[in-house]
């Protein structure tokens, strides 16, 4: 099922989303309805804060990611590094345990259609998580995948990217959005 995505700037994108306690069938069916939201929209990633579902939930599917990460599998006190074919991920609960190197990206949002900035953030991240499953993962990121988990963690956190522009490029977006949503 298709959800619909709060467009900025409703409020309701700076709510802080909440721990999710148990994985059970409501929200794994909340990660189904939001991998099929963010194809849809040609998206690469999905807080559940966008689609109005405040619960620590992202989603992404970065097609040029191949290379830019590896999952790191728990088991037990071993753990064993896998390149993990499945682009498509899920994190529940998500955590940065690690990060450093900076870039900058242009980057845009599915909550704020037709605009796009530079932002800079950590270009290598670690992050620990419970999948679709409720099985946790570390997965340590580069590139993209880096950049578009920093994002949605962010959404998660009530922060957009258009936080990290200046005062008077964030006035010029919130002025252009109200008046394309009068028209």
């Amino acid at each position: 099922m298709i959800l619909p995505i709060l467009r900025y700037p409703d409020r309701r994108l700076r709510i802080v989303a909440k721990k999710v306690s148990t994985v059970d069938n409501t929200i794994k069916k909340l990660v189904k309805n939001m991998f099929a939201t963010m194809h849809a929209e040609d998206g690469i990633g999905l807080a559940a804060t966008q689609v109005n579902h405040h619960l620590q939930v992202v989603v992404t599917d970065v097609l040029d990611s191949e290379d830019d990460y590896l999952l790191l599998k728990n088991r037990k006190h071993n753990i064993s590094e896998t390149k993990d074919q499945s682009r498509p991920l899920c994190f529940i609960n998500p955590k940065i345990t690690e990060k450093d190197g900076r870039e900058t990206h242009i980057e845009g949002c599915l909550s704020v259609p037709g605009f796009q900035a530079e932002v800079s953030r950590f270009n290598h991240i670690m992050v620990q998580a419970l999948n679709e499953k409720g099985e946790t993962f570390t997965l340590q990121a580069t590139g993209l995948l880096a950049i578009c988990i920093q994002h949605e963690i962010d959404h998660l956190n009530g922060i957009l990217f258009v936080d990290y522009l200046s005062k008077l490029k964030q006035k010029r977006l919130l002025e252009k959005t109200k008046k394309a949503a009068k028209a």
